[in-house]
């Protein structure tokens, strides 16, 4: 009896030794069959890839999160725009995450993963999205959409003519927020839900705005030597309309802009060195009767300016040497208000 015992005894052992070998010669082939098998719960850049091969999961990610990043970006900024292949700044590490999933399934001894498989448990690994943007491509996209946006500011100015004073307004320039563009850049180029981006742009201010012109010219003549007149405008704004006379043929008034440049009230009259002064060539004639420079003097360009004159039949005519005559109560009321400076325009 007793022996009979020990022969069963003797049979149970050898039949569990021989399952036990050949369930873990199973349990060995089976784990190299699936060498290249994702775990369950893995995810590669959000895609899920549980139970495939690496090339299935490598199909799967690439149609799931890689082509999105090959759909064209356009960028844009009021009615200008371009469009960016993404394909040309983003380069993605599909082998290397697809890999990475691969790892992680086969993470731990053999012993581990075949226990994980048998009680079912899953890994929930998420391969995150390997995706690098070239600084130096995006340097250029940003380099070469400055260039196209940028626009100079203009400052406000004057247009002198003999009959009027002609104001051409400021407007703001504009330049893109280069270093804005560039992190937005980088951050839209990995967002495929991302079609256009607009572009950041700031208004580059003139030196000269419109408003502050005005302030620049507190007066500013104009002689229309042809209609014998001179407009004085004050802060761009028409303000007194004078009949004077201008140089005689030979003579003329010299066209051109200049600044009233000597300010004299009662002046004497400093003779030029000409053939028409004759005698009194060099001399200086005091203020008095044979002054002919009466009450004030504006010079603006060698020897000659604008001055006040007793003799009233030549305003409105081309009577003098070069200078700008005016009747005495005339530019007595111009004086005060031409400062030191001021724009002259003869034309």
């Amino acid at each position: 009896m007793r022996k009979r015992l020990l022969v069963s005894l003797g049979i149970v052992v050898l039949a569990v030794l021989v399952l036990g070998t050949a369930g873990g010669a199973y349990a060995y082939f089976w784990d190299r069959g699936r060498a290249d098998v994702i775990a369950p719960r893995v995810r590669v850049a959000g895609t899920d890839v549980s139970g495939l091969h690496a090339q299935a999961a490598r199909v799967l990610v690439e149609r799931q999160a890689v082509e999105p990043l090959r759909r064209p970006l356009r960028l844009a900024a009021g009615g200008w725009s371009t469009t960016l292949q993404r394909s040309d700044l983003v380069r993605v590490d599909l082998d290397g995450m697809v890999g990475a999933a691969v790892a992680a399934s086969r993470s731990g001894s053999f012993d581990d993963r075949v226990l994980r498989a048998l009680q079912g448990r899953r890994l929930d690994v998420d391969v995150p999205l390997r995706a690098t943007v070239s600084a130096a491509a995006v340097d250029g996209v940003v380099d070469r959409v400055a260039a196209a946006l940028a626009r100079k500011p203009r400052s406000a100015r004057v247009v002198p003519s003999a009959r009027r004073l002609r104001l051409v307004p400021s407007h703001d320039g504009l330049a893109v927020r280069t270093d804005d563009l560039r992190r937005r850049l980088r951050a839209a180029l990995l967002d495929p839900s991302v079609a256009t981006l607009a572009v950041p742009t700031r208004p580059v201010r003139p030196k000269v705005p419109t408003p502050a012109l005005a302030r620049r010219y507190p007066a500013f003549l104009l002689v229309d030597r042809e209609h014998f007149k001179v407009r004085l405008y004050r802060h761009l704004k028409l303000y007194r309309t004078y009949r004077v006379a201008v140089g005689r043929a030979g003579l003329e008034t010299p066209a051109g802009l200049y600044h009233i440049d000597d300010r004299q009230v009662d002046p004497s009259w400093h003779v030029p060195q000409s053939a028409w002064a004759g005698s009194l060539a060099g001399q200086v004639i005091p203020p008095g009767p044979a002054d002919p420079i009466k009450a004030r003097w504006l010079g603006f360009y060698d020897g000659a300016g604008i001055h006040g004159t007793d003799e009233l039949s030549s305003i409105g005519t081309a009577a003098s040497h070069g200078c700008i005559r005016m009747a005495i109560p005339d530019v007595i009321q111009l004086f005060p208000l031409v400062p030191m400076g001021t724009p002259i325009f003869v034309g």
